[in-house]
């Protein structure tokens, strides 16, 4: 067969299995036996073995996965993916239907009504039909690339189902297993002497992170999709619409649907939802209620966490009673004392449950709960066991009353205890379990990310008296490596990915170093605002409550916990090791020399429409560089709408308001700061240009 002919061939076939693949894992309607399906498979298999050039990337081929990855790279979201606010009664749902429609000025509204999945989110794109990327939440604003392990699902397409393909689209979703197939999956893994997974959500987040394809190839992995980010071709006006382009393109979209009108409509729904949930393949934890226009979603808008025209309506925890055996006192990094439960396994919400918490000290003794109680757990929010109440009826007068610790269990030093708040404390510094808890924060993915930094691996170095703080990492010597070398598992390569990992980690971003120091009350995002206010780390150490508070986002209780920090000499010393190691405190940019405010310094902008040089991702990059705020709406507080191709209702908005607005010219003369005309609204109206919008939420 010559190549024309051969790739004809190939094409035909990847056709036929792809729709083969559509109907047997999206539609449940297989047309054709495993054993045909395997013989078309295996004439393309053999095909591509020979042309081996010629096989596509869309091929069902391609889903076994390739070669095992080095680690998962981060990249920023074309849109964020925000989360959603949660309610777990109807006061609360009628309260967020009444802030819709004063918003709207109108007293109904449509809404849809769909299953909240309890899975991994996910956001896949497309360009010209091909599957390029896929990517997890993160933290909503970026998130792992984890293209390779999604490919190997094989009800997600490779292709979109369509002749005029969109030149992108991005189509988001959930990651789960069934529940048969977790079960079938803990079978498996218990007849090969495995440990079984705890529940469904935490095997399929554990299989996504697995950096060999070709292991996730062999979890039985789904999805389904009921949002889009970033589009360009594709502009649906509803959530119904939404969901029906879904289906059009290949995805596998929700079971239950719902439409809407009005809140009373909603709770009904809700309760229906509620009435056949055990109906359901898989796991789910609530319902999602959406005002079903989009283009009245723009108009709603978002706070800084959460759209305003959606909200999840938690069903209640399921409960489960079992005896309390004992409880075990854990040490966090900021030195608080949590009491643990250790139960008589128990299963509760599809997960076996042998541990749960106990809050605190005085919720312990609030609840008069005792060792050796029968007590009743419930998964909190359907995520965190936790123990609700001792069943005193049935007690036997052996249980043992747990009193409250004078002493941390770990370095035995007098414990702490404020009536300002509940936890008790153990304030010694050099604590093993806080040195550990501080140096596990540090080397985690979400600040220093040193990736051969494990929990073993932290404990050992703590243990055996060799790192005491983050700065001892930058500082191990020969003698500190040869000594670790000799340690059973480790060797001279895995010790030389460590350091290897360590030295990497000095060129992170002066945010991760920030939230890598765990100051309390700072978490990851309030990091970045900091660092991007004072341009680093430098400034803000000689900061004032009064200064901090300035700062968006930042309260009295932040702002004090800062100067606090920034005020203690041991803090003062580590943090002057650590710049002596070569880790950043300033962004590059701001290490050439002072240089004048920017155009876009302080100022919000809002994207809409399509550039033709730039991507979405890349001006909010540079805007944010420049010191502008990105937001996802235009509001009276917009300083600047930018527009590209075909910008929809938010060009008539940004005029209704007086909101100033650049054009793509205006946009690239501002970001290399030559001075430019702001469009007035009386000019070219950008919309009569011919590429599609892009719709500016999803989830």
């Amino acid at each position: 067969m010559d190549p024309a002919d051969a790739q004809a061939e190939m094409c035909r076939l990847i056709e036929e299995l792809n729709r083969h693949n559509y109907l047997y894992y999206v539609l449940a309607a297989p047309e054709i036996s495993d054993r045909e399906y395997d013989r078309l498979y295996q004439r393309l298999t053999a095909l591509e073995s020979d042309f081996p050039d010629l096989v596509s990337v869309d091929s069902p081929t391609q889903r076994v996965g390739g070669q095992p990855l080095d680690k998962f790279t981060t990249v920023r979201h074309a849109l964020p993916m925000i989360s959603l606010d949660n309610t777990y009664n109807p006061d609360e749902l009628r309260a967020f239907h009444r802030r819709v429609c004063e918003r709207l000025g109108v007293s109904t509204i449509r809404y849809i009504v769909e299953p909240k999945i309890d899975g991994v989110s996910l956001s896949v794109r497309y360009e010209g039909g091909l599957l390029t990327r896929a990517v997890t939440r993160g933290n909503g604003r970026e998130g792992d690339d984890i293209t390779a392990n999604v490919r190997t699902i094989r009800s997600i397409p490779l292709r979109l189902r369509t002749l005029t393909p969109p030149p992108v689209w991005e189509a988001r979703g959930e990651v789960f297993m069934a529940d048969r197939d977790f079960a079938n999956l803990n079978d498996h893994r218990a007849a090969n002497g495995d440990p079984p997974f705890a529940n469904a959500r935490n095997a399929t987040a554990g299989s996504l992170k697995l950096l060999d394809p070709q292991v996730v190839a062999q979890r039985p992995l789904d999805a389904l999709f009921y949002a889009h980010g970033e589009s360009v071709g594709i502009s649906p006006d509803s959530q119904k619409e939404l969901l029906g382009t879904l289906q059009a393109l290949g995805f596998k979209t929700p079971e239950f649907i719902q439409e809407s009108s009005g809140v009373d409509d909603v709770l009904e729904a809700i309760a229906e939802l509620d009435r056949r949930r055990a109906l359901f393949p898989y796991q789910i934890d609530g319902a999602v209620i959406k005002v079903d226009d989009i283009k009245v979603r723009e108009i709603l808008g978002a706070t800084a966490k959460a759209p305003r025209w959606a909200i999840a309506y938690k069903y209640e925890a399921e409960k489960a009673t079992t005896r309390l055996k004992a409880v075990t006192i854990q040490v966090g990094r900021l030195g608080t004392l949590t009491p643990v439960a250790d139960l008589e396994p128990v299963v509760l919400a599809g997960s076996t449950i042998s541990r749960a918490t106990l809050h605190n000290f005085r919720e312990l003794e609030r609840k008069d709960i005792r060792i050796g109680d029968r007590v009743e757990i419930e998964k909190a929010g359907e995520v965190i066991p936790a123990v609700v109440r001792a069943l005193k009826g049935q007690r036997t007068g052996g249980e043992q009353v747990l009193e409250r610790p004078t002493h941390c269990p770990v370095c035995h030093e007098p414990v702490h205890e404020s009536e300002a708040e509940v936890a008790l404390r153990c304030v010694n510094p050099t604590c093993p379990a806080q040195v550990r808890e501080r140096l596990r924060h540090f080397a985690s993915r979400g600040a220093m990310d040193i990736e051969s930094l494990g929990d073993a691996l932290v404990q050992l170095l703590v243990d055996s008296d060799i790192v005491h703080n983050p700065a001892d990492l930058y500082e191990l010597d020969v003698t500190a490596r040869e000594q670790l070398c000799s340690f059973p598992g480790l060797g001279s390569k895995s010790v030389a990915n460590l350091m290897a990992a360590i030295e990497q980690s000095k060129k992170q971003s002066p945010w991760r170093l920030l939230f890598g120091l765990g100051i309390r009350h700072v978490g990851a995002r309030a990091a970045q605002t900091l660092t991007r206010h004072f341009s680093g780390i430098d400034r803000l150490m000689s900061c004032t409550v009064e200064e901090l508070q300035d700062v968006s986002e930042v309260g009295p209780v932040m702002a004090e916990s800062i100067v606090a920090f920034f005020s203690n000499a041991a803090n003062r010393e580590l943090l002057d090791r650590l710049r002596e190691a070569g880790l950043r405190f300033v962004e590059e940019s701001l290490d050439e020399g002072p240089k004048p405010p920017s155009f876009f310094a302080g100022k919000t902008c809002v994207l809409t429409g399509s550039l033709q040089s730039l991507s979405r991702e890349q001006v909010r990059e540079k805007l944010e560089a420049m010191g502008a705020r990105v937001t996802g709406s235009v509001t009276s507080k917009t300083d600047f709408l930018i527009v590209g191709a075909d910008p929809g209702a938010k060009l008539g908005k940004a005029r209704n308001l007086g909101v100033a607005i650049l054009d793509e010219e205006a946009l690239l003369a501002h970001l290399d700061s030559s001075p430019k005309t702001i469009i007035d609204e009386s000019e070219a109206d950008a919309g009569e240009k011919g590429i599609p919008v892009q719709q500016t939420f999803g989830f």
